[in-house]
């Protein structure tokens, strides 16, 4: 395995309090810093796009961002790094779907090479346990026999309405105690800041990370609950025709031109041809 190199830091007006992270992860990303709140977690997203702004390849078995940055080992890192810090990652039924069977939303699980610096992170910040996996799914169509749930490698919370609890409930097959179901709205679909409470009622959470596909992230954007993002921009241009829909960054809400959503760019990194950009988001 190739070592890998040190991200060049080309702009950085980020602010809030640096993580305490082990050197070999300062030597690799630098400082990292999250603003806290005192009311509320601090909210970001995570994300990889094309060069023509497609996030997925939506083709079976391809349709996850690695077949976007080309597996980059930069982009994993900082996924890897952001799992570390975070109390819990948020994903979709249509991310879940797209992962591996084994997948872990964990620091580890995405970097295996950091594993260890990862752990030293998060010891650090006081986290005893890997971050919860918040599966967020209206209808209830989810495999419930993926290593997530019956592992217990990482606590797991499935978000969902009535109706897609009693679809889970009735295939649940007795969930180990690290997997749990929780009931936010009637029916479908549920929106984002539902989905924020009841991550906070399972867990205290300063540092919550969205890895959700276009239309829950969407949601976090129509609602105004995400404080930033980390977009690594990957040089590949994958296309676009009437065959298959791809998708940008967010899917099913319009913005722009009566609602636009701007950011503020407060970090860029660059890693051999990719680039690693950080926007921040102002909330009500």
């Amino acid at each position: 395995m190739s070592v890998l190199a040190p991200l060049q830091d080309l702009f950085d007006s980020t602010s809030g309090d640096d993580l305490p992270m082990p050197c070999a992860l300062t030597s690799l990303y630098g400082r990292l810093r999250i603003p806290r709140h005192r009311a509320r977690p601090h909210v970001i997203g995570n994300f990889v796009t094309s060069l023509d702004g497609v996030v997925s390849l939506a083709i079976p078995g391809k349709a996850g961002g690695g077949e976007i940055s080309g597996f980059n080992p930069h982009d994993r890192m900082v996924m890897g790094l952001l799992r570390a810090a975070a109390d819990a990652v948020v994903i979709g039924a249509g991310t879940l779907r797209a992962s591996s069977p084994n997948h872990v939303w964990t620091a580890d699980y995405i970097y295996p090479p950091l594993a260890d610096a990862y752990r030293e992170l998060r010891a650090a910040l006081g986290k005893s346990e890997p971050p919860l996996n918040v599966v967020v799914t209206g209808s209830g169509d989810i495999d419930l026999d993926r290593r997530l749930f019956r592992s217990g490698a990482a606590p797991s919370l499935i978000v969902t309405s009535g109706a897609g609890a009693e679809r889970l409930q009735v295939r649940d097959r007795d969930l180990p105690p690290s997997a749990r179901i929780e009931v936010v709205a009637e029916a479908a679909p549920l929106c984002a800041g539902a989905v924020l409470d009841a991550v906070g009622h399972t867990r205290k959470s300063e540092l919550v990370l969205i890895e959700a596909g276009p239309r829950l992230m969407s949601d976090f954007f129509a609602e105004r609950l995400l404080d930033e993002l980390f977009l690594t921009l990957a040089p590949q241009v994958a296309g676009r025709d009437s065959g298959v829909e791809r998708p940008g960054l967010v899917s099913g809400k319009l913005f722009a031109p009566d609602h636009p959503v701007w950011g503020t760019l407060v970090g860029l990194k660059r890693g051999g041809d990719h680039l690693l950009l950080r926007y921040a988001f102002a909330r009500p």
